[in-house]
């Protein structure tokens, strides 16, 4: 009688231990989604997006609005040729975009050729040597928040595209 018992508490030792597993690697991979700069990020982290809100309002608020509203005619150049900053609300095109392209924004500004028409300047400051990439990470998570369902889950269709391009 012995040999079923031990063969049933090994089995359920096996069970928990692969279950526990499991689980803290769901949990690993889930906390990665958040602290990496080339997955999805998620506005569901509370924590992350009240740190991002503290942020843009240190950095971003002043050309993109305190309510995500963007610049005045945003979509019509400027007498320098230059367009004003754009609304990062739903109204604007940033949900377009993947995150992997909008954290390549923040940190270096609109590139020509990378993030921007190859002719194009821009008034977008880099802000990759004044912000962490979790800073960053947080801003967008931040951004997001305010939007609706339908947008955040084309910009996620975007950003997991963008993820499968073999260049990427």
């Amino acid at each position: 009688m012995s040999m079923p018992f031990k063969r049933k508490h090994w089995i359920i030792t096996g069970i928990v231990g692969t279950a526990l597993t499991s689980l803290a690697l769901l949990v690993f991979v889930d906390s990665k989604k958040n602290d990496t700069v080339s997955g999805f990020i998620s506005p569901a982290n509370q924590e992350l997006v009240s740190r991002g809100k503290v942020i843009y309002a240190n950095h971003c608020a002043a050309c993109h609005g305190a309510n995500l509203e963007g610049q005045a005619n945003w979509r019509d150049r400027l007498p320098n040729g230059r367009l004003p900053a754009p609304p990062h609300d739903v109204s604007g095109h940033t949900w377009h975009h993947s995150d992997a392209v909008l954290v390549d924004i923040v940190k270096n500004g609109l590139v020509p050729g990378r993030t921007a028409p190859d002719d194009y300047v821009s008034d977008m400051p880099a802000y990759g040597q004044v912000l962490t990439d979790t800073d960053i990470i947080a801003v967008l998570a931040y951004i997001k928040s305010g939007w609706p369902a339908e947008a955040l889950a084309a910009q996620r269709a975007v950003t997991l595209e963008y993820q499968q391009r073999p260049s990427h």
